[in-house]
């Protein structure tokens, strides 16, 4: 409809006042005039080659010159030969308001073919692809050639630019017709000399266009690649490897001539080839082979001694040791500095942690309340699971939820060592100012059951801020895991170690052991489960202060 508002204001002179939806009021204005009847009938007997250009006025693009009309017979002072020549004055007027760039392009447009003057749309118009000839003998798909290290297709981003690109240009062809595209292909092809895409506007009005057979016959003749098809629009690109005609012609002729030259040194080679037969010998060349090892040993090698033997033997065996400590200690050395960059980052992390201590007025219960508190903490089905994070914020968030609606709370602890349970249980004790009832066994784990205490007031705020967030409590517990598991490693390096160096002082006694301590042999249990940690440690956003392995 908005396009619609700019053909009639454009076309008519007028102003578009209102519109809703198909409804348009159309203001004439107050220094309208009417057309003379003179000028419409000229209009209409001029009708097929009438072009309307942004003025508003009409003219004829070609239109025969005053003598040539006087030559043939007609008289120069009728009506129909004036209103020519007006508009022949207005057509020049028109092409003088254009720009450059617009006179440019509507000169490459005649060269093309005739132009549609029917068209709906506004600015220039486009070639009536129709009139162009169907068939042409002898066409060809063009010759094309991708130069080196171009990718052929299109990505996304360069699709989308071309579209942003042919959004912006008026149409070059209106078409018709579903087949036999030749002419308009050659007319594409010579217009993607000067044009990165060509824009073909499908006809309105024509019944059984089909712009999938328009676009796959075009696609098929000019090889281009299909950036837009609608019922309105049909948008080509010529391609990464388009080669204009005249390239294409020397390139092509390049071809036939290195073809006839390839073709005449195969002939002349055909010619002076002579087949030689090889003397065979009856042995081959002993160069390279045992035998001649023996031979060049027997005639000028030294016997090796018994005693020079085992000599060798254990100087092989001791620099095969020697290379698997230095390598051994080189590890070591690699160990230390990750462990020193590991607890430096543990210190940073638990330097935010600053955790409460025990309270001075700490409610107590008597061993009966114990009892009964135990009894029904274990019997509780519901329950706060404490995992590999341990203590943090969430976990004391969660206590003070589950004491709003009960007296007891159970939390299950993942951790396996009772110790680490235990500081566990006494932290959240002190944090939460609950009383810690007891410490059970369970199959899931250990349980932790609290008494909220007969004095209990919520606080104003449940999640305490002297402990670490979700998150670094998860940075923390990777980060111990891969302390312990660095120890670990190190530690048994330095077994290892010690035990070659004891090895060096006789290394006859254990040499298939000293040879058995390799690269796989020095990796213990723990190496990939450190290199499990650290592929989890480093993707965190504080790791930046580790070096990447």
């Amino acid at each position: 409809m908005k396009t619609a508002h700019e053909l009639v204001e454009r076309r008519t002179g007028g102003l578009v006042i209102w519109r809703s939806g198909s409804v348009m009021v159309v203001y004439r204005g107050s220094a309208y005039k009417r057309p003379s009847s003179g000028t419409q009938s000229s209009t209409e007997v001029s009708s097929p080659t009438k072009i309307l250009h942004e003025g508003g006025a009409i003219f004829v693009p070609d239109v025969s010159s005053p003598e040539d009309s006087v030559g043939d017979g007609g008289s120069s002072d009728s009506p129909v030969m004036t209103e020519k020549a007006k508009l022949s004055i207005q057509s020049s007027e028109h092409i003088e308001s254009l720009t450059e760039e617009e006179i440019e392009y509507n000169k490459l447009l005649d060269g093309l073919g005739p132009r549609f003057v029917d068209w709906w749309g506004t600015g220039i118009l486009p070639v009536d692809a129709d009139l162009l000839p169907q068939n042409l003998p002898g066409y060809m798909t063009p010759f094309r050639l991708l130069p080196h290290g171009m990718r052929p297709r299109l990505t996304n981003a360069e699709m989308t630019n071309l579209r942003k690109l042919a959004r912006s240009l008026p149409c070059h062809f209106a078409l018709g017709r579903n087949r036999n595209h030749h002419g308009l292909a050659a007319a594409i092809l010579e217009l993607w000399e000067q044009s990165l895409v060509v824009k073909i506007a499908v006809k309105r009005g024509i019944q059984n266009t089909n712009n999938k057979l328009m676009a796959e016959e075009l696609k098929k003749l000019t090889g281009g690649i299909l950036l837009l098809r609608n019922k309105f629009y049909i948008v080509i690109y010529r391609g990464k490897d388009f080669v204009p005609k005249a390239v294409a012609e020397a390139l092509a002729e390049r071809q036939e001539l290195t073809k006839d030259i390839q073709h005449s040194e195969e002939k002349a080679r055909n010619r002076v080839v002579v087949e030689t037969q090889m003397d065979k010998t009856e042995e081959h060349a002993p160069a390279g082979t045992l035998a001649e090892f023996h031979e060049a040993q027997a005639r000028w090698g030294r016997k090796i001694s018994p005693e020079e033997y085992e000599e060798m033997k254990e100087a092989i065996c001791r620099s095969k040791t020697t290379r698997v400590v230095k390598r051994i200690e080189h590890k070591q050395a690699i160990a230390q500095a990750k462990l020193s960059r590991a607890e430096k980052l543990l210190s940073k992390i638990e330097a935010s942690m600053i955790p409460s201590g025990p309270s001075d007025d700490q409610e107590t219960i008597t061993d009966e309340e114990r009892s009964v508190f135990r009894r029904i903490g274990l019997k509780m089905k519901a329950y706060l699971p404490l995992g590999i994070r341990g203590v943090f914020d969430g976990v004391i968030e969660n206590m003070h939820l589950h004491w709003k609606h009960r007296e007891i709370v159970k939390l299950i602890s993942k951790q396996k060592t009772l110790s680490f349970v235990e500081d566990s249980a006494r932290l959240l004790e002190y944090e939460s100012g609950g009383i810690l009832v007891a410490i059970e066994r369970v199959p899931k784990g250990y349980a932790l059951i609290y008494y909220r205490g007969k004095n209990y007031q919520r606080p104003v705020s449940i999640r305490p801020r002297n402990l670490l967030t979700k998150a670094k409590a998860l940075k923390r517990s990777v980060a111990m895991q891969r302390h312990e598991a660095l120890s670990q490693h190190i530690a048994e390096l330095e077994r290892t170690l010690e035990q070659m160096k004891s090895e060096l002082d006789d290394p006859m006694d254990d040499e298939d052991k000293s040879s058995s301590y390799s690269d796989d042999h020095v990796q213990s249990d723990h190496v990939p489960r450190l290199s499990q940690f650290e592929d989890g440690f480093l993707s965190e956003s504080d790791d930046d202060e580790i070096d990447e392995d």
